[in-house]
């Protein structure tokens, strides 16, 4: 949980980009950016008191339904990844949230991830509404990242016409 004021943005360091995550073309593959924004995801729901051992203890938990990467810049081999997760919105329900990776020394903006999560009752594994505790924590989240900017392209679809004018 918090000790103290709410990360605005959440931040996840300590990642980098390893030897299998590296593909042909001598870069960090496609498939690799899910793994590392899902691991950056881990700190976030720690603090927020959503870790596995909540699960357990809770019988409350979330399952993703929607997920968005868009990738920027490339990442080679031993890159160090510094990850950011803010919340854009939330219901009862359903939280709204946006990552985004970027080279932790250089400095640039490498990919972004959108998520849209569920809350689930683990006993029946069907949406319902989260825990008063945790939508209390969701609500001061929102709070503290109301202000943040948003990395581009949040709610974008995938289209061909969609391109930057």
């Amino acid at each position: 949980m918090f000790d103290g004021p709410v990360p605005a943005p959440f931040v996840n360091t300590g990642q980098k980009v390893l030897p299998e995550w590296i593909d042909g073309n001598d870069h960090m593959n496609v498939a690799w950016y899910l793994r590392a924004f899902d691991d950056g995801f881990d700190s976030t729901y720690e603090a927020l008191g959503l870790g596995y051992a909540e699960i357990k203890k809770t019988g409350f938990s979330t399952m993703s339904v929607d997920v968005h990467i868009s990738y920027h810049r490339e990442l080679l081999l031993g890159a160090p990844l510094r990850i950011t997760t803010q919340l854009v919105d939330h219901d009862s329900k359903r939280a709204h949230w946006m990552q985004a990776m970027y080279h932790a020394d250089e400095g640039y903006l490498a990919a972004t991830c959108e998520w849209l999560i569920l809350s689930i009752d683990m006993k029946e594994r069907r949406v319902a509404p989260m825990p008063a505790q945790i939508l209390d924590r969701l609500a001061a989240v929102k709070t503290a990242h109301a202000g943040l900017p948003l990395p581009a392209p949040l709610g974008r679809t995938i289209s061909i016409h969609n391109r930057k004018k």
